[in-house]
């Protein structure tokens, strides 16, 4: 069986990997986005799926701006048989599709029918979900609606990142991945079609996203820095300058309070707790930050910044 991988995201990388080692299943080529700037000098680079691609072999890639006319001829040249989907970032349209006799298999970490749509990682970081997972489905033409062809349920524990939680999916969809197209070669892959009724969608994350909101309680913003980390990061303001806050938590230590007007004000940074980092006054507790970073800067452990922004105990984030 002949499969045209389709994906851009390092997430993808993986389940590249896996097809590559699957006995009886043949890579007849590679689908990513284009290259795009990158850099201080703004050279173009490829995609993380494109460059792993061009280290492992000597297959087609294709970078198509549009999956046109033009796309489809590439592609049907490839003679695939199965299309495998993970994060290529563009809909499939039924005329590309139908250069496929077996149709098309799409990767999504989450357990569907939950969390539709582009950031289902993201969306289990932010509302604090205790199980999420992995579900591979067949194409279809309305977004994540593909019969069910394999789940599995991955344990949180409240800690990951969108960094740490891509890696954990991305191994589990590879593990996944070998069995769900050996049968599909053999034709005996179970379908099951999803509860359409139990659907919940989750939105394309932007970078206004990570404007933290101090009034949001400290339980909030710390799933928000986990949930926007690598990108795109949370961020507030200090003296004027931008400011990444990279890792904290909610702290649970007995910090008190010296008396003043801005006593219980949120975003007041109140001082420090020696084990835990800069305490951080929210809507509704306190947030322990252990790594930040000035924009353009260094990160930087919270001793270190402390070191070189001595003003910072007392001050008032915007």
């Amino acid at each position: 069986m002949r499969v045209l991988f389709a994906g851009s995201p390092a997430i993808a990388i993986p389940s590249l990997e896996s097809i590559l080692n699957t006995e009886g299943i043949e890579l007849a080529g590679v689908l990513t986005n284009p290259d795009t700037p990158k850099g201080r000098h703004g050279t173009p680079a490829p995609t993380e799926v494109g460059e792993a691609a061009q280290r492992e072999g000597s297959f087609l890639i294709l970078k198509p701006e549009k999956l046109d006319a033009a796309a489809r001829e590439q592609v049907a040249s490839l003679k695939p048989d199965l299309l495998v989907s993970f994060a290529y970032g563009r809909l499939f349209g039924p005329k590309f599709l139908s250069l496929f006799p077996l149709g098309g298999i799409n990767i999504h970490p989450s357990l569907l029918p939950k969390y539709r749509g582009p950031s289902p990682i993201q969306a289990a970081i932010l509302n604090r979900d205790a199980i999420t997972g992995v579900t591979i489905q067949t194409l279809a033409q309305e977004m994540d609606c593909g019969d069910i062809l394999a789940s599995a349920q991955l344990q949180l524990t409240g800690r990951e990142t969108t960094l740490s939680l891509s890696e954990i999916a991305a191994d589990k969809a590879a593990q996944m991945l070998p069995e769900v197209l050996k049968k599909t070669a053999d034709k005996t892959i179970q379908k099951t079609a999803q509860n359409h009724s139990d659907a919940s969608y989750c939105k394309l994350i932007k970078k206004e996203d990570g404007i933290i909101n101090w009034n949001k309680s400290a339980v909030e913003i710390d799933a928000e820095i986990r949930a926007f980390y690598p990108s795109p990061l949370s961020r507030t303001v200090h003296n004027g300058r931008e400011l990444l806050i990279l890792q904290a938590d909610v702290y649970k230590g007995d910090f008190i309070q010296s008396s003043g007007n801005l006593q219980n004000t949120p975003a007041l940074v109140l001082g420090i707790d020696k084990q835990c980092g800069i305490l951080i006054q929210t809507g509704d507790g306190i947030l322990a930050v252990k790594e930040l970073q000035y924009q353009q800067k260094k990160a930087l452990s919270w001793r270190d910044f402390l070191n070189g922004s001595r003003d910072f105990i007392n001050s008032l984030l915007t």
